[in-house]
């Protein structure tokens, strides 16, 4: 039923009536309330008649439902940007490229909500300069790398005064006098700023005259020196400290020369050894777990990446490090994997890393996963004798002309036995009937590649391009169909039915009505429109009304005949 409603919703939203697709996708939502692709549709239909507001509430719906789907973000963009909500929209649309980074439509949406969030802000003085330099987690990765920084992160106040300036770079100016702020703006800028701790301000400060000066206060100015540590005993420290460190890379050097050279063992013992000298380089563990991967050993792998990611963020470690972790655990679980459950637990993972860091590497192994899962799925519900039983279920809906149960019944019987052109044949024919033609027509597609000797998908889809009033794609298709049973009647009275109908175009026998209808159709035609963009063919089309002696020279040519013959079909030239 909800098939039937959305079906219904697609074909008023091409039709132009959108309130007619609001009601039809309103349906389909209450008997499929958990469908995202319904939500997007009716946001679509909303945002198509000015009622954004609505048009945003399906949007964040769809998002909520789905998302890691780059079309919700679309819609929540387009319904931002027709609320004036710029800096949302712009928002909506780059996670929407983070999802899917080629997508046209959500790159000329951030273009359009961009070029309006300028026009909104009037001159760029008007800016704070430094706004960039607090957005984003890039942020975060630069105050725990610099060591100038890294220990505020430990201190809630300073954090707070961060997050606050990155909601509202305005707020900047707010924090300015507090020391740690300007070393952290220092620090975001690439920039060396003149900072000073509370006791170097003492010393910069000037002095009272003389005269105002008290005893007292003298004496407060001259703490008693405090012992320092012995210098040797501070660089023997650090001496060991650095050359652990460096032991440490070179084990890491040789346990690579050994990963190369798929020595596997000693590689583990390398990296082992790099782990011990040094417990703050998590690559050395996410190395070890490459090796581990590597032998087939993917619960030891698994364990060296949670190690790897617990360790990580006990560092503040680079969140692409975190990432690299988190995908190799993936990996591993993928591996592992024998049902579509197993699935599910590594795409979490894989979406875990993609948060940390968008890699093309781990969004290739995601989309893979997600693939193997469906498969798996595909596989697991696979049972021939069902879909056998669910297909005659349909088959008596249809006879009933209960159309949309029977697309129901097709549909099971489709997941239940996918190679099966059959039951896509009769959905198409159940989609023809409730006029959800582009649907029919993909149905009847799939039923020929299914099986191309199939004359079935070709009676089915010369109906649907009939009914589009495509007639002389409707008429190579059953053509084509005749190829595999020249004596097919459906076939033959459809070359039949479309004969008729382009030689009323040919006669001039269409209403004024009909023929504009019919150019605008052939004017969307890619042929047709190669056709009259083609040089040569734009001067034979001239010299038919100004050459009667160059034209028929052109009729002799059959390749020109041919198109001629289709601009007459499509009722772009008329013959008198």
């Amino acid at each position: 039923m909800a098939d039937e409603a959305k079906a219904k919703g697609n074909a008023a939203f091409s039709a132009g009536n959108f309130t007619d697709a609001i009601t039809h996708f309103t349906e389909a939502i209450n008997l499929s309330p958990t469908n995202h692709v319904l939500y997007s549709n009716r946001s679509a239909a909303y945002a198509s008649i000015g009622k954004y507001s609505d048009a945003l509430s399906d949007a964040q719906k769809t998002v909520d439902l789905k998302s890691d789907w780059a079309k919700g973000y679309s819609r929540l963009g387009a319904a931002h940007l027709g609320l004036h909500h710029y800096d949302e929209a712009v928002s909506a649309y780059k996670k929407g490229l983070e999802i899917d980074p080629n997508n046209e439509a959500l790159k000329s949406g951030l273009s359009d909500a961009q070029a309006a969030q300028a026009r909104s802000r009037g001159p760029a003085s008007s800016a704070n300069p430094f706004g960039d330099a607090f957005s984003g987690p890039e942020m975060w990765a630069k105050l725990t790398a610099d060591s100038s920084t890294r220990a505020y992160l430990n201190q809630p106040d300073f954090v707070n005064m961060m997050k606050d300036i990155q909601k509202n770079p305005s707020n900047l100016n707010l924090y300015l006098k507090d020391q740690r702020v300007m070393q952290a703006l220092g620090v975001l800028l690439g920039m060396k700023l003149s900072t000073r701790m509370p006791e170097e301000d003492d010393a910069e400060m000037p002095e009272p005259s003389p005269e105002r000066k008290r005893p007292a206060e003298e004496e407060k100015k001259r703490p008693e020196p405090e012992p320092e540590p012995e210098p040797m005993e501070v660089g023997e420290e650090e001496k060991e400290i650095k050359e652990r460190k460096a032991k440490a890379q070179k084990e890491k050097e040789a346990g690579n020369a050994a990963y190369k050279k798929k020595d596997f063992e000693t590689a583990i013992q390398h990296y082992s050894k790099a782990i011990e000298l040094d417990d703050e380089d998590i690559s050395f563990i996410t190395n070890r777990a490459a090796v581990y991967l590597e032998m087939g050993k993917y619960e030891d792998c698994i364990k060296d990446c949670d190690q790897a990611v617990e360790r990580g963020r006990e560092l503040r470690s680079d969140f692409k490090m975190i990432a690299r972790a988190l995908t190799r655990k993936g990996t591993a679980l993928a591996k592992m994997a024998k049902s579509s459950k197993d699935f599910e637990v590594a795409i979490e993972v894989f979406q875990k890393a993609l948060t940390e860091h968008r890699n093309p590497d781990t969004l290739k192994k995601l989309n893979d996963a997600e693939k193997a899962r469906k498969e798996l799925e595909q596989q697991e519900y696979f049972n021939p004798q069902i879909a056998d039983e669910e297909r005659e279920k349909g088959n008596q809906f249809f006879k009933e002309m209960k159309y949309p149960e029977a697309v129901k019944h097709y549909t099971e019987s489709i997941k239940r036995n996918p190679k099966d052109p059959r039951a896509y044949s009769n959905r198409a024919a159940c989609y023809t009937k409730l006029a959800a033609l582009p649907e029919g027509l993909k149905d009847a597609e799939k039923c020929i590649e299914l099986d191309p000797t199939f004359v079935k998908g070709y009676t089915r889809k010369g109906a649907v391009q009939f009914f589009m009033k495509e007639y002389e794609k409707a008429m190579e298709t059953y053509q084509e169909g005749l190829k595999h049973d020249p004596q097919n009647q459906e076939l033959l009275d459809g070359v039949k039915r479309c004969v008729e109908q382009i030689n009323r175009g040919s006669r001039g026998d269409l209403t004024p009505e009909e023929l504009k209808e019919r150019q605008a159709k052939g004017m969307q035609d890619p042929e047709i429109q190669n056709i009259l963009t083609d040089p040569v063919m734009r001067q034979v089309l001239t010299d038919f009304q100004e050459n009667p002696k160059a034209a028929q020279d052109h009729m002799k040519n059959p390749l020109v005949m041919n198109k001629i013959q289709k601009l007459i079909n499509a009722g772009i030239v008329q013959v008198k």
